[in-house]
């Protein structure tokens, strides 16, 4: 039983510290707004898994296996929604670029956005992302199969949720520090820009590898 618990501990650590849409959005949320907004944007994300996970408790594979076109569909949405998050940033970036090259002409003032925003951003890219949809119909399903674990769901749900909050909370806190921010606004644009490309040809992959 510890076995694999600490198996499902090790498992699910190396998914979330393995680069994707949501690592992305958090460190660029944490080099460019507030700690807290990036937190917000953490406790998006981890909601989302906790989802994940409790749609794998009641059999969230076995879904996939009959209804494949659902499966399709949601990486069609997902596609989509980390093209329109790309594109964002790829604006930003341009407007950045804009801004830099005409300082007289052009004012750059970004108004703060609410807290509920960046919940709802970390929690529609973590439901869009493909490695989520891949690995909690697949991977975890499969701890779930194990009888030695079938009267510990609960605390598997709970250790996911509090292994992807702690993960994250620490991502947050590394990439929020003055050196990493003072980095940003010397490369703004370029750290947009990447960060946007990478969303829009993940994105575009996504949609046409459905």
């Amino acid at each position: 039983m510890w076995l694999a618990l600490s198996t499902l501990v090790f498992i699910h650590f190396c998914a979330l510290i393995t680069p994707g849409p949501d690592f992305f959005v958090v460190t660029q949320t944490a080099i460019s707004r507030s700690r807290t907004q990036a937190m917000c944007v953490v406790f998006g994300i981890t909601v989302a898994v906790l989802l994940w996970a409790f749609f794998a408790l009641v059999g969230l594979n076995i879904i996939f296996e009959k209804f494949v076109w659902l499966k399709q569909i949601m990486m069609i949405l997902g596609g989509i929604y980390l093209c329109w998050l790309g594109f964002q940033m790829l604006k930003s970036a341009f407007s950045k670029q804009k801004v830099n090259q005409s300082p007289n002409e052009a004012v750059n003032i970004e108004l703060p956005q609410s807290y509920i925003r960046f919940f709802v951003k970390g929690l529609l890219t973590n439901l869009s992302n493909p490695k989520a949809v891949i690995y909690f119909g697949s991977v975890f399903s499969m701890f779930l199969a194990n009888p030695q674990l079938d009267h510990l769901h609960a605390v598997m749900w709970v250790i996911i949720g509090i292994e992807t909050l702690l993960w994250f909370s620490f991502v947050v806190f590394v990439f929020s520090l003055p050196s990493f921010k003072t980095a940003y606004q010397n490369a703004a644009k370029w750290i947009d820009g990447v960060s946007g490309g990478i969303f829009t040809a993940f994105g575009a992959y996504l949609i046409a590898n459905k």
